[in-house]
């Protein structure tokens, strides 16, 4: 099959032709329709994470299952399914509770293993953690949701807590700070959208933010402070650096809530924060990442019914090829909401 591989750490990323996938007793082979990128797979491709060279990437996807092992038993050949970026195993006790997100045994196409970017990927433990795709909903709009759309609206809902008429800042306006701003938007929040790019603070207003605020060197919070009239609410840090994150964090008012969704990577492990403010003013820190396969029909109810419109993130869809050429870049050159990848084009 033909996959985007890399053969070293901040080096080219090359199209070819690679092994196709063995599919494992518990799991299924999924050919891929759509795939998000995402910079999450700059990080990988920044060597911010341990991966095994040469690797291909990509963790958020859709697809039509093309093999089932021998023991799956919820699903067959031909159904539309997509996945969490985080494969649980499935046989662990928070796994048991529903929390696959955070399974000390889990797997991350893309990461721990081979990922997306290709014709076909594995879903280990399919019974587990896949997901089927209702027939009103497309391959690009249930890629979306496996990492950003999907991270965004647990966030909001499951660790923020997040209710109408609340104040809200969002740093970043990616696909995941586009996401949390349309979901927000849903709950009847009230949005504050941060970001330095021009084109992503006009989709955010497009989006139903009620405030854009340009990260062009002034004083974030203060700007945060007086619109909302001593605080938001809530933060999110949908980028992940210490700016970024301090400028989240700050932007609250006192007992505000922050979630951490950006990746936060540094030589030591460990990230600043302004923790003085957070003592002070008794805020909580936490943290989300992704969200598990069982709680996804909540999601998928209000996709398919239009209350939440995850499709109109995609901004445009590319081959392999040209998602070889974006991957590198993403860190500086990123376009407003998503870009998809359909492994069929070329």
């Amino acid at each position: 099959m033909r996959a985007m591989v890399m053969d070293s750490i901040r080096g080219p990323v090359t199209v070819r032709e690679v092994a196709d996938p063995s599919v494992p007793a518990d799991g299924v082979v999924v050919s891929v329709r759509a795939t998000g990128l995402c910079r999450s797979d700059w990080h990988a491709w920044a060597g911010h994470d341990d991966i095994a060279l040469p690797h291909t990437p990509g963790h958020e996807f859709s697809g039509v299952i093309s093999e089932v092992g021998a023991e799956v038993a919820g699903w067959q050949v031909g159904d539309r399914v997509t996945t969490p970026f985080v494969i649980g195993c499935g046989r662990c006790e928070w796994c048991a509770r529903g929390d696959a997100q955070v399974c000390p045994h889990q797997q991350q196409p893309g990461f721990t293993y081979a990922g997306s970017f290709a014709e076909r990927v594995v879903v280990p433990a399919a019974d587990v953690n896949l997901v089927g795709i209702p027939d009103g909903v497309s391959f690009e709009a249930a890629a979306a949701l496996g990492c950003r759309f999907a991270t965004a609206y647990r966030a909001l809902i499951a660790r923020a807590t997040l209710s109408g008429g609340e104040w809200i800042t969002i740093v970043g306006a990616g696909g995941v700070g586009l996401s949390a701003v349309m979901i927000a938007r849903a709950l009847g929040a009230r949005v504050i959208a941060v970001d330095r790019s021009p084109a992503a603070l006009q989709t955010a207003s497009e989006l139903g933010a009620e405030h854009v605020v340009a990260a062009d060197g002034q004083d974030v919070p203060a700007v945060v402070h007086k619109l909302t009239g001593g605080g938001s609410h809530v933060s999110v840090d949908a980028v992940g650096s210490e700016q970024t994150a301090s400028d989240a964090i700050l932007s609250l008012r006192r007992r505000g809530r922050h979630v951490q969704i950006g990746l936060l990577p540094s030589a030591s492990g460990r990230s600043a924060a302004p923790l003085a403010r957070v003592i002070a003013w008794e805020l909580d820190l936490l943290g989300s990442h992704g969200m598990a396969a069982v709680d996804y029909p909540g999601m998928m109810a209000l996709i398919g019914d239009g209350s939440l419109r995850p499709q109109d993130l995609v901004q445009r869809v590319v081959g392999l090829e040209e998602g070889a050429r974006l991957l590198p870049a993403m860190d500086t050159a990123a376009a407003a909401g998503m870009t998809m990848i359909d492994p069929r084009l070329v």
